[in-house]
């Protein structure tokens, strides 16, 4: 979601990926991919469920998710349409939906939801937001790094399955395969279920970073957990509502979960 601000690209270094706290009320949707665990280690224990949803993350406020267009699992080179396995959920009334999986080999798992496009009146626009989330099985996360051909995303430029808390992220924003220079990204973190988050101030429910001229940008939460990226671009087509041309806004989400960390005693 976006809301106008002024531009200050101009102010910022040019190798520098900046972030600003938005200074309007904050209220971002994002589309949710949320694994019940990042990484499976145990084959005893290797189910994952999928919990997916439209939403206000930080704030734990709900949307209805109308059933995806396509929710897809990318595994050892291969896309596995998972639409049909998807089983409705109604958390807290509001209409999103689960899947699970169960890793049987070594190696790294994409979830990507296609949601379709979601008539926003507040915005007057539509809004579709490509989101993703990865699973690594067994200490196999190969091509972490590699895009997925999506039609906008977020490709990790630091491995995501092994950040804690404090470590800077850093992403590469792709519309169309090509990097989106000067692009906003939200940023929200997700306390989990039935849970809500408590800023200072309603402006820094939702943080603002702008990519750089290659589309890169960079963010280190200060607290363990889920947190989400979404990268906002204007799609170059319109849809109708009511037999008007409406802007679309495209989302590449991407969910990084940020482990504690915990130094060992002797080193406290």
């Amino acid at each position: 979601m976006k809301f106008p601000r002024k531009t200050f690209a101009a102010i910022l270094p040019a190798a520098a990926v900046s972030l600003a706290l938005s200074s309007l009320p904050a209220a971002a949707h994002f589309g949710m991919v949320i694994p019940s665990k990042p990484t499976v280690m145990d084959a005893a224990d290797s189910r994952v469920d999928l919990d997916i949803r439209f939403w206000h993350p930080f704030e734990n406020a709900g949307m209805n998710l109308e059933k995806p267009a396509s929710f897809k699992i990318y595994s050892g080179g291969q896309a596995a349409d998972a639409t049909g396995d998807l089983k409705e959920a109604k958390p807290s009334g509001f209409t999103a939906w689960t899947c699970s999986w169960k890793a049987a080999r070594p190696g790294l798992a994409a979830f990507v939801l296609e949601p379709k496009p979601y008539w926003e009146p507040a915005e007057d626009k539509f809004i579709v937001h490509y989101t993703k989330a990865y699973v690594d099985a067994f200490g196999d996360d190969e091509g972490w790094n590699e895009p997925l051909g999506l039609k906008t995303e977020i490709v990790p430029r630091i491995r995501p399955g092994a950040l804690y808390a404090g470590n800077a992220f850093a992403g590469k924003v792709l519309l169309d395969g090509k990097p989106v220079a000067g692009g906003e990204v939200e940023v929200e973190w997700y306390p989990g279920p039935d849970k809500k988050g408590d800023a200072p101030y309603e402006s820094m429910v939702t943080q603002t970073l702008l990519t750089d001229e290659n589309g890169n940008f960079a963010f280190s939460p200060p607290v363990p957990g889920w947190w989400g990226f979404a990268a906002l671009s204007d799609a170059d087509y319109k849809l109708q509502q009511e037999g008007a041309d409406k802007d679309v806004e495209l989302g590449a989400v991407l969910w990084v979960y940020f482990h504690e960390f915990r130094p060992a005693a002797a080193a406290q």
